[in-house]
């Protein structure tokens, strides 16, 4: 009786551990940034749609950069891109997003429809599903809390899609030569060092078992 009591407090307690709830909190996805999607998709990857809808193969992890929840979704919310991002605005005016947002609490907040394109990584957007994560910055490092949502929502992802990676921003540009890879701008590269090697690794190491392809070789 004893045993019986402790296995199934034991399993409840790793049931509460394991749950997440994700919150809906759409960013604006009006006619103009559907618009500026389908050019992006068209001028980039060659691909012409009539929705802005992707087959998911990858999940890439970023940071934000931005200290608070509410300014990181205020950088993601408007369709067009801000003009303090003059370094990608030649590209597009579409306005940079992602289809999830992790708050330093480790709550996970939708942002988009998972298979809708949003800008969040260049030759990739296509096929990847992104997972911002509020802060990253030497004062407001990631979190144990938001290391073990980008976990689960890995793994709950991979439950739904038919993933084959998982990536961290930093290591976009190894698949320039990989058939993922659909971006015609040669000149259009930037350099990310997001979410931190440390905080890729703990995510990859976690989710092993769902044996996800290895990243490429970086291009020498």
């Amino acid at each position: 009786m004893k045993k019986s009591l402790l296995l199934c407090t034991l399993f409840m307690a790793i049931s509460c551990s394991v749950n997440r709830e994700i919150i809906d909190k759409p960013i604006i996805f009006d006619q103009e940034r559907k618009d500026l999607t389908l050019e992006y998709l068209s001028d980039h990857y060659d691909l012409i749609q009539d929705e802005p809808v992707i087959e998911p193969k990858m999940v890439v992890l970023h940071w934000t950069v931005i200290p608070t929840l509410e300014k990181s979704y205020q950088a993601f919310e408007l369709s067009t891109l801000p003009d303090w991002r003059p370094e990608i605005s030649s590209a597009s005016g579409l306005n940079v997003s992602s289809q999830f947002l992790v708050d330093q609490d480790g709550t996970i907040y939708r942002l988009m429809p998972e298979t809708t394109m949003a800008r969040h990584v260049i030759g990739l957007n296509h096929c990847a599903i992104g997972i911002e994560n509020v802060g990253g910055t030497g004062d407001t490092k990631l979190t144990r809390a938001q290391l073990r949502s980008n976990k689960w929502l890995v793994k709950y992802l991979k439950s739904k899609y038919d993933i084959d990676y998982v990536i961290g921003h930093y290591e976009y540009t190894h698949f320039e030569d990989h058939e993922l890879w659909l971006e015609k701008d040669e000149g259009y590269r930037t350099v990310k060092t997001d979410p931190g090697e440390k905080f890729l690794k703990r995510v990859k190491r976690a989710t092993k078992k769902l044996n996800f392809k290895p990243t490429p070789l970086a291009k020498q």
